[in-house]
């Protein structure tokens, strides 16, 4: 078994700072932790802290996931976001016809076996969402579960699964199924009232899509699905740190009414992460980027250019979070959430986890990406 001993002067192990600090790793996780200097392979240059994990991303580097969803396409997604801190993901499949799921979960199930770094699983953001909340989805593929779906939901090859549905369209039945299938269920694209979000959370919904986008809003007479995210505890919320989705006097409302632990990070991100991409192609339209912001042909904020380590660095800076409290919204609490109920194999740096970790420089930008005991 060969090992690789890295002395990491500056280390966050998901829970603190630590200093000179040795890591063993070996086969892809962490064999052991010291304080030995004299004998090493390699000094880490800046700052080592667990690899960000995103639970939300539609595409990069020039790539959607949903257009012909294929192992080459998803290695090239994981290549542009790995470059940002991103050490594993979920590829998201936006609203689309069943055929592509199914491309999707094939997809998915052959770069799961494959090995390849960083593909955990996978994201069905709908098709079963309301229109009126839609967004920048196609309203002639949001649809009802048919059985069709239901074979593609229930493949057990496709790693850790996680839906985004609307509970105006899904049954408390169909979503106890879901959970009992061991899938993640979060409401988002939805226009549901509390109760009916309140309904699914008592039915096993645990989480929330990108709180505060293509959800009903918090008011006074009616909570709406913002109202039930900051209300229930027990739930995770995604959130978008980019400055264009969400303003961040309402991102650190989220932070302060949720538990610690309950809010991490999301990029939504789409083909242009990584890439000099003014412009590309969704559905029947057009993508326009502008100053960070996409914007569809439609008029809808149509995903995000946004990579992990500028949402660290927003959160860090831009809505005063500490430091490690940033980064664990990146790695640890995403982790907690998609393993619940598993052994959390990633979002630390301890031993017996994987071997995911960044190397950052002191602005927060990424000098280097280790996935399973390796440099990319």
């Amino acid at each position: 078994m060969t090992q690789l001993r890295i002395h990491t002067p500056k280390l966050f192990d998901g829970e603190r700072f630590l200093q000179e600090q040795v890591l063993t790793i070996a086969d892809g996780k962490i064999l052991a932790i010291d304080e030995d200097t004299s004998q090493v392979d390699i000094v880490a240059s800046g700052l080592v802290v667990p690899g960000y994990i995103d639970l939300q991303v539609n595409g990069g580097g020039g790539a959607l996931f949903n257009d012909q969803p294929s192992v080459a396409k998803l290695k090239t997604i994981m290549a542009a976001h790995a470059k940002f801190g991103t050490t594993a993901m979920l590829p998201t499949l936006i609203t689309d016809k069943v055929s592509v799921m199914a491309q999707a979960a094939d997809a998915i199930a052959q770069a799961i076996k494959e090995n390849v770094p960083g593909i955990i699983g996978v994201h069905f953001e709908g098709p079963h969402l309301s229109v009126a909340k839609k967004g920048t989805h196609c309203a002639d593929y949001i649809r009802a579960i048919s059985d069709e779906e239901w074979q593609v939901l229930s493949r057990q090859d496709i790693g850790e699964v996680m839906v985004t549905i609307a509970p105006e369209t899904v049954s408390p039945a169909e979503i106890q199924r879901m959970v009992e299938l061991g899938i993640k269920v979060c409401l988002g694209h939805t226009n549901a009232d509390y109760q009916t979000a309140e309904q699914a959370v008592n039915a096993g919904a645990s989480g929330f899509t990108h709180l505060f986008n293509a959800m009903s809003p918090l008011q006074g007479r009616e909570p709406g699905v913002v109202g039930c995210a900051l209300l229930n505890d027990a739930t995770s919320c995604g959130l978008i740190v980019d400055g264009h989705h969400v303003d961040y006097a309402s991102c650190k409302l989220a932070i302060k009414a949720k538990p610690q632990g309950k809010v991490f990070l999301v990029t939504d991100a789409m083909p242009p992460v990584g890439t000099e991409q003014t412009q590309f192609a969704l559905y029947d339209r057009t993508v326009y980027v502008e100053d960070g912001k996409l914007t569809s042909t439609t008029g809808e904020l149509a995903g995000s250019s946004l990579d992990m380590a500028t949402a660290v660095k927003n959160t860090y800076q831009g809505l005063g979070i500490s430091l490690d409290e940033s980064l664990k919204m990146a790695a640890l609490y995403p982790a907690q959430y998609i393993y619940q109920g598993k052994e959390v194999v990633r979002g630390e740096l301890k031993v017996g986890k994987q071997a995911d970790f960044l190397i950052l420089n002191d602005d927060l930008t990424v000098s280097q990406t280790w996935i399973s005991g390796k440099a990319l």
